[in-house]
């Protein structure tokens, strides 16, 4: 195989393989918003028939809570979260702006 192929391997592989975890991210947050849509409906209702009582401002507090903790994971993940130079380029994630050109002209 020669350098041609095997980029065009290396990259379309990275390209599908992309495609197919955010087609499930997306098909798994849709799962788990459905989920908590009806378990937050049962519980509206479950209130209606008066066989529990719900402490809604509590509910929100508990929600905003856990949101908080969410983004605060989120934006210790490197690269995603922070635009810290530092943290991506001790993972190698850094690129001179003219590096990309060069290498682009030697592929062709």
């Amino acid at each position: 195989m020669s350098l041609s192929e095997s980029l065009a391997v290396t990259i379309g592989g990275g390209f599908f393989g992309g495609m197919l975890i955010g087609y499930s991210m997306k098909k798994v947050i849709k799962i788990a918003a459905v989920v908590v849509g009806l378990f937050l409906a049962a519980l509206a209702y479950f209130q209606y028939q008066q066989i529990i009582d719900i402490d809604w401002n509590e509910l929100q507090i508990v929600s905003q809570n856990a949101l908080v903790v969410l983004e605060n994971t989120i934006s210790h993940i490197p690269s995603i979260g922070t635009s810290d130079h530092a943290t991506a380029s001790s993972f190698g994630m850094e690129v001179c702006p003219w590096v990309l050109p060069l290498v682009l002209s030697k592929v062709r």
